[in-house]
């Protein structure tokens, strides 16, 4: 799964506050009912003076100690069940009660992860993209194609073909959607986003303008251990996804921060997917040789053309008011 240590920490912090919980809600019900119920506790300390006893036997050598002990334990357990339900009481009221009855609580199942653990993980890459909302809508569950006709069909039927292989293939491996604007690069991005999360792997989703500005913000950080973080997130998260390169403002720091950026993922073989509107001819021109050469040499490319999507939809709207 693509958390780090801290994320996990923070998950299994959540567990024990659980625990907590239930071990103070199970409390509360023992003393309610030691104190409603005639004879309830005078059997639990019935039953703890047996278990001393018995400890004091077998620690004297009687080997049939743990055999009574087990006999009288199931008595006295079975007279507490009838006092409950005598009650009005389930027999089950004094078991403690767990958010995931699976594990109770604690995210294993012996050695491996529970369902609810995996879950989390998944809530919190959700959380760690920031694209949760806009992953409701963008995914491959709302792929349409009847916005493409001809040629662009095709290149978009390929795209998204691609894009299915891509979250399949556990290999390293870069994507570089490029076209004309509107014509669905940043839909199949989020829907590549949304397959990786569930899969539990770490996703960072960034605009181009917002990327170039966290990573200037990261460079002027006094908190040095929030930068270090910020730079390990860039280089080692499962995906990197750069929305709309060619949209944010140039400079020569941000450029060779690209350049550092993209290099490190390379050498991390960590993929990324960037989609921009810019020709390889413009962005040959905008960015240094060794971008250029980094995205054309290590990327897969996939063109997509035709209408302004969104300007159709928008249209569509103004005509239905």
């Amino acid at each position: 799964m693509g958390i780090s240590n801290t994320q996990y920490n923070e998950i299994m912090k959540q567990y024990e506050k659980r625990r907590d919980i239930s071990r103070h809600q199970l409390e509360k019900r023992v003393a309610y009912v030691s104190e409603h119920i005639g004879g309830f506790k005078e059997t639990e300390e019935e039953i703890a003076s047996i278990s001393v006893m018995t400890a004091k036997k077998y620690l004297s050598g009687d080997e049939n100690a743990l055999n009574e002990l087990s006999d009288l334990l199931n008595e006295k357990i079975e007279h507490k069940k009838a006092l409950l339900t005598d009650a009005g009481y389930g027999e089950d009221y004094l078991n403690p009660s767990y958010e995931c009855p699976d594990c109770h609580d604690t995210g294993y199942i012996g050695q491996n992860k529970c369902h609810c653990f995996k879950q989390a993980i998944i809530n919190l890459l959700y959380q760690q993209s920031g694209i949760t909302e806009m992953l409701e809508k963008e995914n491959f569950a709302h792929l349409d194609y009847g916005y493409y006709h001809g040629k662009d069909l095709e290149n978009f039927k390929k795209a998204v073909a691609k894009c299915h292989l891509f979250c399949e293939n556990t290999a390293y491996q870069n994507l570089c959607f490029y076209g004309t604007v509107g014509t669905g690069k940043s839909f199949l991005s989020a829907c590549i986003a949304k397959n990786m999360i569930e899969q539990g792997l770490s996703v960072i989703y960034y605009s181009a303008t917002d990327f170039f500005k966290k990573i200037s913000r990261q460079m002027f950080e006094r908190d040095k251990e929030e930068a270090t973080m910020v730079h390990e997130d860039l280089s080692t998260c499962d995906l990197l996804i750069i929305d709309d390169l060619g949209t944010e403002k140039m400079s020569d720091f941000t450029i060779s921060q690209l350049f550092s950026c993209l290099n490190s993922r390379h050498l991390n073989q960590k993929a990324t997917v960037i989609s921009t509107n810019l020709s390889f001819e413009q962005l040959l021109d905008r960015y240094t040789e060794r971008i250029f050469s980094r995205i054309y040499s290590n990327y897969e490319h996939l063109l997509l053309t035709g209408t302004d999507i969104r300007m159709v939809k928008k249209q569509k709207t103004l005509k239905s008011i």
